[in-house]
């Protein structure tokens, strides 16, 4: 199903990119030297960009010595993180690169930064009330997509768990797909990989610090301390790619961006309550059918998200300010 999927998004550009006259003839080129200097940047951009990936990777080997059912558990939580990272984090990260390249070859420094800037705050607009959604309905939202036949409440909360320590990493997973675009865009695919390598050591001794933590001084399952030292290696990665960036003056945040985080957290803050009432107890949920489960759902979340941007707007957001 995913590799169809795959095929069918790749044949359903073709049409469009044949309309804009980008569609090339297929050509055995390998030797020539726009090819070859693609792929010395593409071989090292894969890594910096495969980071979270290979963490999991890591993640899932030392579950599968843990209590039984902890590979699922993470498998789980991953899958619904990868939700909001790949329709607004990847969306992102792929209008912000033509942008960022554009800004860095023709346009200057300072034109950069403000594109740098402009992404950087969108970013946190979309994933500081997602991450809180995550938090805060993770038990209902696995119940409503997983929790059927053999998948039982306490796979639930089991997942819930890890979910919820992976959620506080979305902020991060999502800035460092912009953040290392930025790179990108500069032709610059060795500074990621060098962060990205000292991230992926951080996770391992994560790993051991928090497994080793939780069994013997907690109550709390490893498999959640997997999860939560996924986000601190996240949060290594993307602030050792902003520091880079400062260093080098490409990344200066400026007034505004302070005052838009500080309203977003405000409306974050608020949305908190509307979840609050508006959820149920894992139990009560478990009770109701599919699509009532559904229908529940969408009540809370809808509510929610209207709760959001209407504290935005009081706060004086318009559209007009998150537009580049």
């Amino acid at each position: 199903g995913v590799l169809i999927a795959g095929i069918a998004q790749m044949l359903f550009q073709l049409p469009f990119l044949y309309k804009l006259g980008f569609l090339p003839k297929p050509v055995w080129a390998w030797k020539d030297s726009g090819v070859q200097k693609i792929i010395k940047l593409m071989i090292p951009a894969l890594f910096g960009s495969s980071v979270a990936q290979i963490n999991l990777l890591f993640d899932t080997f030392i579950a599968s010595f843990l209590v039984s059912g902890s590979v699922s558990w993470l498998y789980y939580s991953d899958r619904l993180l990868e939700f909001p990272l790949g329709v607004f984090g990847i969306a992102l990260a792929t209008v912000v690169l033509p942008n960022l390249s554009e800004s860095h070859f023709k346009q200057g420094k300072d034109h950069f930064n403000k594109t740098l800037n402009w992404a950087v705050q969108l970013a946190l607009f979309i994933a500081l009330p997602a991450t809180l959604g995550l938090l805060m309905l993770a038990q209902p939202i696995l119940a409503t997509l997983f929790q059927y036949g053999e998948f039982s409440e306490s796979d639930t909360l089991m997942a819930s768990m890890s979910l919820m320590a992976y959620s506080l990493g979305l902020p991060a997973f999502i800035l460092i797909k912009i953040l290392a675009n930025a790179f990108y865009a500069r032709q610059d695919s060795k500074t990621p990989v060098r962060i990205g390598i000292i991230a992926m050591v951080v996770n391992m001794l994560l790993n051991v610090i928090f497994v080793l933590g939780l069994l013997n001084y907690t109550d709390i399952p490893a498999h959640v301390g997997l999860a939560l030292a996924t986000t601190g290696s996240a949060y290594c990665n993307a602030g050792l790619l902003a520091l880079a960036l400062r260093r080098e003056q490409y990344l200066t945040l400026d007034q505004s961006f302070t005052t838009m985080i500080l309203k977003v957290l405000l409306a974050v803050s608020g949305m908190t309550l509307i979840l609050f009432l508006f959820s149920q107890d894992l139990h009560v949920w478990t009770q109701l059918d599919w699509f009532a489960r559904l229908l529940d759902l969408f009540a809370v979340i809808i509510p929610a998200i209207l709760f959001y941007t209407l504290l935005l707007w009081i706060m004086g957001i318009r559209p007009k300010h998150l537009a580049h």
